[in-house]
């Protein structure tokens, strides 16, 4: 069975950095969608950013351009957030996703999820 692992999630104060890994066994990432979400208490599960193995295309939600970075090593078959200069509404349960199904990058219409990390931002 395919798995997705997030890992690398703690606290941070405002303005700090953590780096998100997303390692997947029994699937690999070639040519297919990989995106992180997140979601904060009460909210829906919000997309935050995507890369395309394929084309290596990234895109961004607009609250995380120029702060969030999305990376992949292919030898590790995994997947990196990188997060600069957080906030405190960058809080919540980061999740993983691969293989989407749908048109929209952030709507969370992927095939296969991790487990999720937790990122909690204090001011």
């Amino acid at each position: 069975q395919a798995q997705l692992v997030e890992s690398g999630g703690g606290s941070v104060q405002a303005g700090g950095s953590l780096r998100l890994s997303c390692a997947a066994t029994r699937v690999t990432y070639s040519r297919k969608r990989i995106a992180w979400f997140r979601q904060a208490p009460g909210k829906e599960r919000q997309g935050v950013a995507s890369l395309h193995t394929g084309g290596g295309v990234t895109l961004y939600g607009d609250s995380v351009q120029g702060r969030f970075i999305i990376s992949r090593d292919d030898a590790k078959n995994t997947v990196y957030l990188q997060m600069n200069n957080v906030k405190p509404e960058d809080t919540g349960m980061y999740y993983c996703a691969a293989d989407q199904r749908g048109d929209d990058w952030w709507q969370p219409t992927y095939n296969y999820w991790g487990q999720g990390t937790q990122v909690t931002v204090s001011s």
